[in-house]
């Protein structure tokens, strides 16, 4: 099995992100001005972005194995650690990821009117939680942040949701993210029971949940299969995977844009197959390539034909990245470089694409209080730096050329045709659909006659408006423009992932 060097931090930066955010919640409440909140949440998020890239640019893109590695007991009796670091995997997701929060703070600057203490003091929970998803090395650790992300999402739904059905969507997501956590932990305790067998020492003296332990502890065919199935359905809720999608389009439709594009942009339950289902049981995840490519093929065509059918932009969207969460799994079935990389790249386009449509259609609904097409037609005419965003995020999230969906869906589209071909030309087709349906919505709700006094009223983006969609936009045109900055810094670590399947 391959080798996870471990590289120790000398200087806490992974530590200090995740402190500062709830740490800034504290500030948030002792200051007398509610309407000073969302500056302490904006300048925090700011600061956790600039340690970020501090992160990224002193990370070594030659070395496998996990980097800025801090280790201390946190349970000793059950031999959970804080143990957090981050590899080729995770690194790039901590920039990105806090460069979407300062966009959902910055385009809810004036919708909350209500409770803004409440309000920014959550969404600082969350991304700290978000961010130690990404930094965890402790399986135990790893599912403390995973459910911490439950409470703050279940009252920034209720409690600032701009559908009637918000509680309702508040409620739905909540009941499945507990439902999915149960086989996640279930999968977690058989690996460091497994662990504790291995070592002879018994239990709770030879339990480990710490995940370079796990790698290398070997696992029993029988184990194998039941950890990835549960692995695979933990995480398959929050992917979502089909069947389990329904509480997505709720949400996107009925709950805060910002939230939505956190849901829509962050694409957690990707991120942990990738981490945990496939490498902590390679054999499994091999045997069962062909379920993890069908609920791929799936949910690539489920999410581009229902899409087709929606007749509001946050119902389009939310289908619509569950087809391409589909192409996504679909590479990682492929068990090849070319198939992982695409996938990974995609899930950091997802960051900025998908986070930065619902934002814009957020700016969207603030001026027309809708992002129905009955209710739109002819924004083009008042707000074409807002169309044109719109229409440029959603060119890239079809891979257009020059944009960071290109050379993700290339990827993945050339590794799919190699492994499971029929599968390759199913994506290919939902290419196909997925481009008539953004193009037709897009054509509804952005020119002809203007319909609504609201449309012929409204204004275009503000200042602080292109302070979200201009950062955003150009993201997209680097990585799409300069995509080996992140082929670069990817390659070593997925290198090691491809291997443990061409060792078994």
């Amino acid at each position: 099995m391959p080798d996870q060097s471990l590289t120790a931090a000398t200087i806490p930066l992974l530590s200090l992100m995740l402190i500062t955010l709830p740490a800034a919640t504290l500030l948030i409440w002792l200051v007398r001005d509610p309407a000073k909140a969302r500056w302490i949440a904006l300048s925090t998020v700011l600061l956790d972005l600039f340690v970020a890239l501090i992160v990224v640019t002193g990370f070594d893109p030659g070395d496998a194995g996990f980097q800025l590695i801090e280790r201390h007991e946190w349970i000793p009796t059950l031999h959970a650690q804080y143990l957090v670091g981050v590899d080729g995997i995770s690194v790039l997701f901590l920039p990105l990821t806090l460069l979407l929060f300062v966009g959902v703070i910055l385009a809810s600057w004036t919708s909350v009117g209500t409770m803004p203490r409440l309000y920014y003091s959550l969404l600082l929970v969350l991304a700290s939680a978000t961010l130690g998803i990404f930094c965890a090395l402790d399986t135990l650790l790893f599912f403390l942040f995973w459910e911490l992300t439950l409470i703050p999402i279940y009252f920034l739904v209720s409690l600032w949701g701009v559908g009637p059905n918000r509680r309702y969507a508040a409620v739905k997501y909540t009941l499945f993210m507990l439902v999915g956590g149960v086989p996640l932990l279930f999968a977690f305790l058989v690996l460091a029971f497994n662990r504790a067998a291995l070592t002879g020492t018994g239990i709770p003296a030879g339990l480990a949940f710490d995940y370079p332990s796990l790698l290398q502890a070997p696992l029993p065919p029988s184990l194998q299969m039941t950890v990835f199935l549960l692995l695979l359905l933990g995480f398959g809720v929050k992917t979502p995977l089909f069947p389990l999608h329904t509480w997505l389009p709720v949400l996107a439709e009925n709950g805060p844009v910002g939230i939505a594009a956190l849901m829509t942009g962050l694409k957690l339950g990707a991120y942990g197959l990738i981490r945990f289902a496939v490498p902590l049981a390679p054999d499994a995840a091999l045997e069962l390539h062909w379920l993890l490519a069908g609920l791929g093929v799936i949910g690539i065509l489920y999410g581009a034909l229902a899409a087709t059918a929606q007749t509001n932009l946050r119902s389009m969207l939310a289908f619509s990245s569950i087809s391409h969460v589909g192409l996504v799994v679909l590479g990682v079935a492929s068990f090849n470089l070319q198939g992982i990389q695409g996938a990974l790249f995609q899930l950091l386009n997802f960051t900025v694409v998908a986070g930065g449509l619902f934002l814009v259609a957020g700016f969207l609904h603030q001026r027309t209080g809708t992002t129905e097409l009955i209710g739109l037609g002819g924004a083009a005419r008042t707000m074409p730096l807002l169309a044109s965003f719109f229409l440029f995020l959603g060119l890239a999230s079809l891979g257009l050329p020059g944009t960071s969906g290109f050379p993700a869906e290339l990827l993945l589209i050339l590794s799919a045709l190699k492994t499971h071909t029929g599968a390759g030309l199913a994506a290919l087709f939902s290419l196909i659909v997925g481009a008539g349906y953004f193009l037709g919505m897009y054509r509804k709700a952005f020119f002809g006659p203007v319909r609504t006094i609201y449309v012929d009223r409204s204004l275009d983006l503000r200042r602080r408006e292109l302070l979200v969609a201009i950062p955003l936009a150009l993201v997209v045109l680097t990585l799409g423009l300069y995509p080996q900055c992140v082929l670069d810094s990817t390659q070593a670590t997925l290198g090691e992932w491809v291997s443990r399947f061409a060792s078994n």
